[in-house]
């Protein structure tokens, strides 16, 4: 809920009543992202919509539109302890572009962090630029020292 509240919205919600709008989108036919399993165990998710789904990154500097170009964008991921560093971040990647083509995108973009040492898993939310970069996406803007902007073509 994060990029879709302003940061009072988001504030105001915090915990349950965030839970239940995020329950209420989907009970209304939204598809706010994708999960990744392990046999039956979620393990990860991963969201990705349409850009104009997320105001918030509209109101961010360095987050802004780089141009006209209709895109759909990955804002964050959640994968378990027991699971990080197996590439379920990977997966989950590969599968928000195959999820967005098949919903008519031609562009995904993301916002990932590009660490200059240490990172905590926390900062981590919105994946790692090498991550994105592995999976074909290209830098296309950067306008902040730790924060491109890549994208794919579907």
């Amino acid at each position: 809920m994060w990029w879709r509240l302003s940061r009072a919205g988001y504030d105001a919600g915090r915990g349950e009543r965030n839970r239940r709008a995020l329950r209420r989108l989907v009970a209304a036919g939204t598809v706010p992202g994708i999960l990744a399993y392990a046999g039956k165990e979620p393990v990860g998710w991963c969201a990705v919509e349409p850009r104009r789904a997320y105001p918030r990154l509209e109101r961010a500097r360095t987050l802004k539109p780089v141009d006209d170009a209709p895109v759909w964008s990955i804002t964050c991921f959640y994968v378990a302890r027991g699971w990080r560093g197996k590439g379920v971040t990977r997966a989950l990647t590969l599968s928000a572009v195959a999820h967005a083509r098949k919903r008519g995108a031609r562009l995904v973009e993301a916002y990932p962090v590009d660490p200059r040492g240490e990172l905590a898993d926390a900062w981590a939310y919105t994946g790692l630029a090498s991550t994105f970069l592995r999976a074909g996406f290209r830098e296309v803007a950067r306008r902040s020292r730790t924060r491109p902007i890549v994208r794919k073509a579907t």
